[in-house]
């Protein structure tokens, strides 16, 4: 193992010198997230309650870019800033906190950046978000930048607007009934791996034929109702091996049961059971999960562990409060490594599951449980 907790790069031994300089683009709105946590139960009407915990950061698709970047993935985002303090704030955050790409992202003038508020009890979250979708950029997409160059009053379905989106291994996607982007087949004819989830089908129709950019996508991960009803089956595996059919790789979240995917161009399938955590913040523990299964197929893991990894980090993830706050990196995986295989009651078969660990991982020094939270908008340097 090394010994370098830092600059983990899992793609390194498969990096040619004609191979793009991002290895996975995503675009969507970025959120201002406020999260209590230590809440004994829901709000009750006409009361106060007192959190015992709270964290503020870039939420939203920031929340996936984070821990793609994170787990040493060259990332870039194209995304609409708000010119206010929490615009100010997020783009920091991202660009000079995590090393995300924002060339393709803009700030707009004038615009307030969307922002939830989410409450954390009882292993589940309640949200309440607010914000307006961003002007359609008048500038050619990805020359923007940071400057205030876009006063269309317009709007577009992607307040991004990324048309020409760069050259990348992978691009995540997220699916809506009834709309396609064309930056995925962009991506897709240029090389790219699309992964996509999907949220729930508000039509209530729940027709895969209405979600035209599935025929782009390398990957389809969707939970185990969506998976169901988009399939009409009654059982998540069956769904799985149903979306098979349609996509090179169907991958279903299982939640407290783990995941179960399905290669669809050789038929092989495999589960993962879920680490049982007790959890904090369950905030962005999918968009930590997507992350974890894009680095192992990008790295050409086997595909039970892709499965294991992604719920690896996504376990850990909920153990943090917060969605980009709580992703973990390198380090807190090794960190986890060490202890696992020290605990006397672990059984050993479970263990062996993670052995492929050991040779990514860097040995590390620092205490369980970590801390990679800072619960405030950020302090003055």
């Amino acid at each position: 193992m090394s010994t370098d907790t830092s600059g983990i790069d899992p793609l390194l031994a498969l990096r040619a010198p004609q191979d793009p300089a991002c290895d996975v683009f995503l675009t969507g709105t970025v959120f201002l997230d406020i999260i209590f946590t230590g809440l004994d139960s829901a709000p009750v009407r006409g009361t106060e309650s007192w959190a015992r915990g709270m964290g503020s950061s870039p939420g939203g698709v920031a929340n996936m870019a984070t821990a793609l970047a994170r787990l040493g993935l060259h990332t870039s985002l194209a995304a609409a800033f708000g010119d206010d303090h929490y615009g100010e704030y997020c783009w920091d955050a991202l660009e000079q906190g995590e090393g995300i790409d924002l060339s393709m992202s803009r700030t707009v003038p004038g615009w307030h950046s969307p922002v939830t508020v989410s409450m954390a009890y009882e292993g589940e979250r309640t949200m309440v978000s607010h914000g307006h979708e961003a002007p359609a950029p008048s500038a050619v997409p990805g020359q923007a930048g940071a400057g205030p160059t876009e006063t269309a009053p317009t709007t577009a379905p992607n307040p991004a607007f990324p048309q020409c989106p760069p050259r990348a291994r992978a691009a995540i996607a997220s699916l809506v009934p009834g709309r396609s982007e064309p930056w995925v087949a962009t991506a897709a004819r240029h090389g790219a791996l699309i992964f996509a989830d999907v949220g729930w089908d508000e039509t209530g129709r729940w027709d895969l034929d209405s979600l035209p950019d599935l025929a782009h996508c390398e990957a389809f991960l969707p939970n185990a109702e969506e998976a169901m009803r988009y399939t009409r089956t009654d059982c998540p595996r069956a769904a799985a091996h149903a979306l098979a059919e349609r996509v090179p790789l169907a991958v279903v979240t299982l939640g407290a049961e783990g995941a179960y995917a399905v290669d669809g161009r050789t038929g092989a399938a495999a589960q993962v059971p879920a680490i049982e955590v007790e959890a904090l913040d369950p905030t962005g523990a999918g968009d930590v999960f997507v992350a974890g299964f894009v680095t192992g197929t990008l790295a050409d893991w086997p595909l039970a562990d892709r499965l294991a990894f992604a719920g690896l980090t996504a376990a850990l993830s909920v153990q943090e409060f917060g969605g980009s706050l709580s992703a973990p990196g390198w380090a807190e995986i090794a960190a986890w490594w060490q202890r696992i295989r020290t605990c006397e009651s672990q059984d050993p078969t479970a263990l062996e599951r993670y052995a492929f660990l050991e040779e990514l991982l860097p040995t590390t020094a620092r205490a369980w449980p970590l801390r990679r939270a800072v619960p405030t908008i950020g302090f003055r340097q």
